[in-house]
């Protein structure tokens, strides 16, 4: 079965806080899409067609750069579509923030580290807040379309929140100024989702 476009809970508008409709129509339909064609066309004929998206990524190192590079494209993007809302409650509550606290010191400073993870990637690529090996909260992050469920990733874990900060996911509306679309980003992040992931991944 060729791998989908998947559809976004909201409309392209509805983020328009943070990022503008022009951007996310482009980016779903444009980049995400072409993530998929590519990965369907580098799949077809091959032992990775018909395998599940999660199998491509946990093994990455082995299989084909497009593979590779295409199938992190294709999971990181829907990953990132279903965590953020027009509805967002500004910060986790619960067992997240206290971890998020105990873990950070305070809620504040574990945006401004996730927020340095994203500024300091070079070129294009994601910051990732993780529950790591140990159970425990962790910030990273990764180059292109790469990402910490994958064996090549230099810190592993189970992405709970996660971030684009390659250029086509901001460039329309604030050209070369990371910091802040980073800064806009945070008041439409689906908080009630990434506790959900937490949850499951604690």
């Amino acid at each position: 079965m060729s791998f989908t476009l998947p559809d976004l809970n909201y409309d392209y508008n509805a983020l328009a806080t943070a990022i503008d409709a022009q951007t996310m129509e482009i980016h779903h339909t444009k980049h995400h899409n072409t993530y998929i064609t590519n990965l369907n066309n580098a799949i077809a004929g091959t032992d990775n067609e018909g395998k599940d998206l999660l199998d491509l990524i946990h093994n990455a190192g082995s299989i084909s750069p497009a593979v590779r590079n295409n199938g992190g494209g294709h999971w990181n993007h829907s990953f990132f579509w279903n965590l953020m809302t027009p509805d967002s409650m500004g910060a986790p509550t619960g067992d997240l923030a206290d971890d998020i606290k105990n873990t950070f010191g305070d809620f504040d400073n574990f945006k401004a580290q996730f927020a340095q993870a994203g500024l300091t990637r070079f070129g294009s690529g994601w910051a990732w807040l993780i529950v790591n090996a140990e159970g425990k909260l962790q910030i990273t992050s990764t180059p292109n379309q790469d990402n910490p469920l994958m064996d090549v990733a230099d810190v592993k874990g189970s992405p709970i929140l996660g971030l684009d900060v390659w250029e086509h996911a901001y460039y329309l509306r604030y050209q070369n100024r990371r910091p802040d679309y980073i800064n806009a980003w945070w008041d439409i992040v689906d908080w009630n989702k990434v506790a959900e992931l937490y949850q499951t991944n604690k």
